[in-house]
């Protein structure tokens, strides 16, 4: 499974971070992610619990694809937290797509926190019969 490789995610500038995040400066969760490879290609599946359409963020560029996403860890109005265990409302990962896999062809699929990303094989990574003829 040589076709997708992890890499450190480049810090946000000032002015693409949310307000709130401030305190925590460019840190952001590393969302758990399974990839299933078959013949056809890869499926990604990343876990971005409380993640909305609108706040997430698939790109590719070149050879690397990022995700980015944000969550609403607000409370209610008038609620105050006792206890907080996560206090981090962004998500980042970045990949560098193998040149065996087509990045214009990804489809992506958000449903119950659940990043679904198919990335199919180009066209010449994908394996084919040879007919033999005879002389």
């Amino acid at each position: 499974m040589n076709q997708l490789r992890e890499q450190a995610g480049r810090p946000r500038s000032s002015e693409e971070r949310p307000q709130d995040a401030s305190r925590y400066g460019d840190a952001a969760l590393m969302p758990p992610v399974d990839v299933v490879e078959d013949a056809n290609g890869i499926t990604l599946y990343a876990d971005l619990p409380g993640v909305s359409r609108e706040n997430l963020h698939v790109q590719v560029e070149a050879a690397t694809l990022t995700i980015d996403a944000e969550v609403d860890l607000g409370l209610p109005e008038g609620l105050q937290a006792s206890h907080t265990e996560v206090g981090l409302g962004r998500f980042h990962r970045t990949f560098t797509l193998s040149q065996e896999l087509d990045p214009d062809r990804i489809a992506a699929d958000l449903s119950n926190g659940v990043l679904k990303l198919s990335i199919p094989k180009a066209e010449h990574a994908k394996p084919r019969r040879i007919e033999v003829t005879a002389a």
